[in-house]
């Protein structure tokens, strides 16, 4: 999927919540409900975090440059933990007005109208996130999954609100009204601390999830046959690009040709598995004296002794099978 459907994306969440953000003002201050008008504060801070999913969206795929040789992916990383800091702008703005009517309930109008805009506003919600949560797994954008992510979050609050629409409808209960707020508000502090939780860990190189990391193993075994061992797997994101290196151990004897393309086979295959990885394998000749040769199941094949001059000690230990060859190639 291309920058094209990620922008896409991104800008249907941004006029989304602008529209959303207006109605439930308008509805909210029509109403006199602090449980709307959090709702309203929680799609506008939405609405900011949309914009700027979608200004990091095009940042990030820019082409590596002269001062970010890694590329810009990070760009992601940092406007996801913008949002989080401004999700937590939004709870104490929600707790600052529902605190007090706690102790001072005030009647709540047009239960019908908010009825009506909270429920609108799941539907349209369920919708975007949907799109947006498809794309971003499609794409490994953080971006695009943090936004997903405040949507999803806004369709449980809604319908939250809407719950308590209800029930001061039915009782005539306008304290439900401060108490739903701040049940919103909740929900807001989870989503934060999600989304800084992974965010920070990217921005400093925390390793790639177990899921990804038994994927990369699981794409280095299918070529176990062709190595002797890797070693010394680091893993790491930026945004939606993955980074991983290790040192792949080889038989001494291998030519350089043959270790050459083994590398580019795996790195075919992992990149057909995680979309966006970027590996650096850096080869290396086994170690007989370091016990290599007690893990080795890699045999060269004899075209492959043939075409090697002056085959050392070492590689005719690593590949016992094949000294038979490599004698007849020393003493013609």
């Amino acid at each position: 999927m291309d920058l094209q459907e990620k922008v896409k994306v991104a800008r249907l969440s941004v006029a989304s919540n602008l529209i959303l953000t207006c109605g439930k003002l308008g509805v909210g201050l029509t109403m006199n409900s602090i449980s709307v008008i959090s709702e309203a504060i929680h799609s506008g801070l939405d609405l900011v975090a949309s914009v700027i999913a979608f200004a990091s969206v095009k940042e990030s795929n820019k082409p590596a440059d002269d001062q970010h040789r890694y590329g810009h992916g990070k760009f992601e990383n940092l406007a996801a933990i913008i949002e989080a800091v401004l999700i937590l702008v939004a709870a104490a703005l929600i707790i600052k007005e529902a605190y007090p009517k706690l102790f001072g309930a005030t009647e709540v109008k047009s239960l019908g109208l908010g009825a009506l805009v909270m429920g609108f506003s799941a539907l349209v919600n369920i919708y975007i996130s949907s799109r947006l949560m498809r794309v971003a797994r499609e794409t490994g954008s953080p971006a695009l999954e943090a936004d997903a992510w405040h949507l999803r979050t806004d369709v449980l609050t809604s319908l939250g609100v809407l719950a308590g629409i209800g029930i001061i409808k039915l009782t005539g209960w306008y304290i439900v009204d401060p108490v739903i707020a701040i049940g919103v508000t909740l929900f807001i502090l989870k989503a934060a601390y999600d989304l800084l939780r992974e965010s920070v860990g990217s921005i400093l190189d925390a390793r790639l999830p177990d899921n990804e990391e038994k994927v990369i193993m699981e794409v280095l075994q299918s070529y176990a046959g062709n190595y002797v061992d890797y070693r010394n797997l680091r893993t790491r994101r930026a945004g939606p690009q993955r980074y991983m290196d290790f040192n792949l151990i080889v038989p001494r004897g291998k030519q350089i040709v043959s270790t050459h393309e083994l590398c580019d086979s795996i790195e075919r295959d992992l990149h057909r598995h995680l979309p966006g990885v970027e590996a650096v394998i850096h080869a290396e000749p086994c170690a007989p004296q370091d016990g290599d040769c007690e893990i080795c199941s890699v045999r060269l094949c004899r075209k492959q002794q043939v075409e090697i001059t002056g085959v050392c000690e070492n590689c005719v230990e690593c590949c016992p099978e094949n000294e038979e060859t490599t004698n007849q190639q020393s003493h013609p």
